[in-house]
């Protein structure tokens, strides 16, 4: 089965409210995709070309200063039809789990495996420290008054929070073996 171009379909979706620099999309990798989605710049502005190509997206070139000229990118009404199809299509397959940690576990043959505490604690910390990073976000970005503003955002979010707290109580589970 050929691969789907997911990306092109989450920059749509980035643009579906306000116009926005490849650097504002850029950065959103760093930010709030980022916490379930990963692209980096080399994935995304040749993107960005294919999609204008496409006329999904269209651009304006604004002067910064004296010279630096920047593209200003928005949304065109075939790229808002082929985003609102992409999001009715029905999902048909799980993704795959690609964790490090679990795939290290794999290997592991014995209980008594002197990397195993270390190993643990090691990725108790990461996530604690994951943890913490989502609910303070949380905090910042809904408000009580805004999450009707922007829910599946704000659902992603608890899922990640709650991704998180499951994770860390089976590494806790684990020290206890």
């Amino acid at each position: 089965m050929a691969q789907k171009n997911t990306l092109q379909y989450i920059i749509l979706g980035m643009l579906q409210d306000d116009k926005k620099t490849g650097y504002d999309i850029k950065t959103a990798f760093t930010t709030e995709i980022g916490e379930f989605w990963q692209a980096k710049h080399s994935q995304i502005y040749p993107e960005l070309s294919k999609l204008t190509n496409k006329g999904w997206i269209d651009f304006e070139t604004e002067i910064v200063g004296t010279k630096l000229e920047k593209k200003v990118y928005s949304l065109t009404t075939e790229g808002r039809n082929a985003l609102l199809a992409w999001l009715k299509e029905p999902l048909t397959e799980l993704p795959t789990n690609k964790d490090e940690f679990v795939l290290k576990l794999y290997f592991i043959k014995r209980i008594d495996d002197e990397r195993l505490p270390e190993m643990i604690q090691q990725q108790i910390d990461l996530h604690q420290k994951k943890l913490t990073h989502l609910e303070e976000r949380k905090l910042v970005v809904f408000p009580e008054k805004r999450i009707k503003e922007n829910y599946g955002h704000y659902l992603i979010l608890m899922h990640a929070i709650h991704r998180e707290e499951e994770y860390l109580s089976w590494l806790e589970s684990l020290k206890q073996q």
